[in-house]
């Protein structure tokens, strides 16, 4: 079976991804800056390789041997920070003889730079994907069902019975989960047609804050009440959160979160309201809706 190399191998995204590499039978091979902290024990077989973005040789080495490369890299705020992580890891797959790329970009992804130094990064990784030569397709995913169970959201669900998001009232999002990305990316890296493709990636309704609460609350059993969030207070919520101020420190995670929902929610049609037509057409994922992923959840406790 094909070797692959996984980027972003122990985040979110990419355990989800690791089980479903490993469960369609692939030799993995995981990208890390320090091999030594690997969770080995739950993933015995697979390899850890020491590789950095910023040292081109250490991406080759790592990339020796490898026939696919599946990635989830770490959104920046830098947009010069993520052309160099692209053409990086391009140049070293190619120079290692790679067949074939697969990039989830964690986000939607429009025609055009819309200003935003995040987003604008993601296209120019594309960009490196496409001018390598090399087989490529692109996940461009919606907004993760996820979201609502991290720590910015999911204690206000559970005390307060309250959803708080930075979606307009009217925003219809395609929310999906991590796995389902996951298993669209495994689809993509195994298909013989999805070669030069971006595809646009969502659950299988779209959704608004208001529908989303009343899925939540099917599953938890009580009534859970959509909350919209201006992005700017959201991102003063999180800050607080994680640094104990309300300060939007310029650059930071929280700051790029808030731009995005701001440009969303701007928009005269949804961005995040995706046609999944065109990728079901060659990728045979099947997308959970939301109330399905929320029974997994348990709404009772943090």
């Amino acid at each position: 079976m094909p070797t692959v190399l996984v980027y972003g191998a122990t985040g979110d995204q990419g355990l989800p991804l690791m089980r479903g590499l490993l469960g369609a039978g692939l030799t993995l091979r995981a990208a890390t800056r320090d091999p030594s902290h690997f969770p080995k024990s739950e993933f015995p077989s697979v390899t850890p390789v020491a590789a950095s973005f910023s040292d081109r040789g250490s991406l080759y080495e790592a990339s020796r041997g490898v026939d696919m490369i599946a990635m989830n890299l770490p959104f920046t705020f830098n947009r010069d920070e993520a052309a160099m992580m692209g053409e990086n890891i391009c140049a070293a797959a190619k120079d290692a003889g790679v067949k074939k790329i697969v990039f989830n970009t964690s986000c939607v992804i429009a025609p055009t730079d819309v200003g935003l130094s995040a987003h604008d990064g993601r296209r120019d990784i594309e960009a490196s994907m496409e001018a390598s030569g090399l087989e490529f397709a692109v996940i461009r995913s919606a907004v993760f069902m996820d979201n609502m169970i991290r720590p910015w959201v999911k204690p206000s669900i559970v005390n307060h019975d309250i959803y708080p998001y930075p979606a307009s009232d009217d925003l219809k999002i395609s929310f999906i989960s991590i796995e389902d990305v996951a298993a669209y990316m495994v689809a993509a890296l195994m298909s013989p047609h999805a070669t030069a493709h971006r595809f646009s990636v969502g659950g299988p309704e779209a959704l608004t804050g208001h529908e989303a609460a009343e899925r939540v609350s099917i599953a938890a059993g009580r009534k859970i009440r959509f909350q919209p969030l201006k992005p700017e207070e959201f991102a003063r919520g999180v800050a607080k959160l994680v640094t104990g101020s309300e300060e939007v420190t310029p650059g930071s995670i929280w700051e790029g979160m808030a731009e995005f929902y701001q440009w969303y929610n701007e928009q005269p049609q949804s961005p995040v309201d995706i046609d999944l037509r065109p990728a079901l057409k060659v990728l045979p994922v099947r997308p959970t809706p939301l109330l399905v992923w929320a029974m997994g959840q348990d709404w009772s406790r943090i």
